[in-house]
């Protein structure tokens, strides 16, 4: 399948986007004049030269070719449009990969085999199962806690004293972990997270003024922690 060339073309991008993108560059490139032009087309020329020379197929120059021409264009539309969000983060690397694995695809994928196993992967219900819980841990365990918690709101408004929608995307990253955990047999994970968690919250719990902030902390910890525990134990039934 010539798999091992797709994780060269992979990791040559990861060494110049990450690596090898020092922070003067990345700081050259978001001016708009000749200097960001210039450090946009070096910013592109490492990517060709890192794929060039991880690929090691020297009669094979259309391959940097198109990574240099597509990168440069794609970080240029990134800054026009001020991607240094987390959604224009994920889009430009979404980009790169692409173009990554259409080159991939087009040069050297034995394109039979990659159908076949793209049809076994898709077709599989232990991805299916895998994929189910990952999307009830989110955006439906989330409100299942929210209407579970509300009776117990504490009357002081307490989110005024955290920042906005802190504590939802501090759910859904404990639920995955916890719910990663349990799928790839690393149960203890889940102890650790408890711990850290306790820790972070052992400082504004002991500073409450009522003990009943304390007790809806608790609760929605627990509603949480239970909803992953019990959704990783039953797709671990399914699949076993």
């Amino acid at each position: 399948m010539n798999i091992i060339i797709l994780l060269k073309l992979l990791s040559a991008h990861v060494i110049a986007d990450f690596f090898l993108q020092f922070d003067k560059l990345c700081q050259s490139k978001h001016e708009k004049n000749w200097r960001g032009v210039t450090a946009q087309a070096i910013h592109a020329l490492i990517h060709a030269m890192c794929a060039y020379l991880l690929l090691a197929d020297w009669g094979a120059w259309v391959i940097p070719l198109v990574i240099f021409v597509t990168h440069f264009i794609i970080d240029i539309l990134k800054i026009k449009w001020n991607g240094n969000s987390t959604l224009g983060f994920l889009s430009d690397q979404v980009a790169h990969i692409g173009v990554i694995l259409a080159l991939w695809w087009a040069y050297y994928a034995d394109h039979t085999q990659v159908q076949d196993a793209m049809s076994t992967f898709i077709n599989s219900r232990h991805l299916w199962a895998v994929l189910l819980g990952y999307m009830l841990v989110l955006k439906p365990a989330s409100i299942l806690i929210s209407v579970f918690i509300k009776r117990w709101i504490p009357s002081n408004n307490m989110q005024s004293q955290g920042m906005p929608f802190a504590g939802a995307w501090i759910g859904y990253i404990e639920r995955v972990l916890i719910l990663t955990f349990i799928i790839t047999g690393n149960i203890e994970g889940v102890g650790f997270l408890l711990a850290a968690k306790s820790i972070f919250r052992f400082g504004d719990l002991n500073k409450a003024r009522e003990i009943k902030i304390t007790e809806y902390v608790l609760l929605g910890t627990l509603a949480s922690f239970s909803i992953a525990l019990l959704t990783g134990f039953a797709i671990n039934m399914y699949i076993h």
